[in-house]
């Protein structure tokens, strides 16, 4: 079942065209791994999808709603964007937890804002009339999202007396806490020392085999031919190649792919 599909999306910063028409689709369950050198638009079109960037041109329509057209010229509401960022969870490459929050507070504060606005507004959430009862479940699900990316003992704690590894891995729950139907990772491993990446890796392998939907922007090419089902190279804001890690990694067809990967195998 066809969960994404992205039509012709362009974004231009002022006369710098860095997305020029971006068109693929994403079934349920599957990984999307996107590779390519620094200012491909690799970010800005997880940005795009995540509506932290208004594209010019082009449409997102998810589970066959349309989420973005760029050819409704109607202001969308800031009460329209949240609504359409709950369909995609983004993991930042720098973390971006709360300081002055516990791990655990991190992992929910989000959907505790949302579930206290959905019973004043509409009466009840996830099956939930009060908020205590809502609260109550947010709560048991953040212990099973700490027990899923191993830091059930670190609930308590902060995010200064964490490794870069296991903050990164609060980062990945509290993305999990909203169910969004596709997650995405803006270069999960760049901020992490090498000792800590496979540690990252490990869980979204984890996550791949729970069958989640996931868009990986990623370095590591051994990971992504791994992890992958699609991989997507862009160069120059378009999509060069893309097809299974099979063909795009091992056996490039386009000139620019093979000298982009051309860099990794001879490290």
């Amino acid at each position: 079942m066809e969960v994404l599909r992205v039509e012709n999306i362009v974004k231009n910063f002022g006369r710098v065209e860095v997305l020029r028409g971006i068109d693929f689709s994403l079934q349920k369950g599957q990984v999307l791994s996107i590779i390519g050198s620094s200012g491909s638009g690799k970010t800005t079109l997880l940005r795009c999808l995540n509506f932290l960037e208004t594209p010019q041109k082009g449409r997102i329509i998810v589970e066959g709603k349309t989420l973005f057209d760029a050819e409704d010229r109607q202001k969308m509401s800031d009460a329209a964007i949240r609504l359409n960022r709950l369909h995609f969870g983004l993991v930042f490459q720098q973390f971006n937890l709360f300081p002055q929050y516990t791990v655990k507070r991190n992992i929910t504060l989000a959907e505790e804002l949302l579930a206290k606005e959905k019973i004043k507004k509409e009466g009840s959430y996830n099956g939930h009339t009060t908020v205590r009862d809502a609260l109550a479940a947010i709560d048991q699900k953040a212990d099973r999202l700490l027990e899923e990316v191993g830091l059930t003992v670190k609930a308590d704690s902060y995010p200064c007396q964490l490794s870069g590894g296991q903050q990164q891995r609060v980062a990945i729950a509290r993305a999990l806490a909203m169910e969004p139907d596709i997650l995405c990772f803006d270069e999960p491993t760049s901020a992490l020392d090498p000792e800590l990446t496979g540690e990252v890796l490990r869980v979204i392998r984890e996550l791949k085999d729970t069958g989640r939907t996931m868009i990986i922007v990623t370095h590591e090419i051994g990971f992504a031919r791994d992890v992958s089902d699609t991989v997507m190279f862009m160069d120059g804001g378009v999509i060069a190649e893309m097809g299974p890690p099979e063909q795009v990694i091992e056996n490039p067809q386009n000139p620019r792919t093979r000298e982009f990967l051309s860099r990794f195998t001879e490290r």
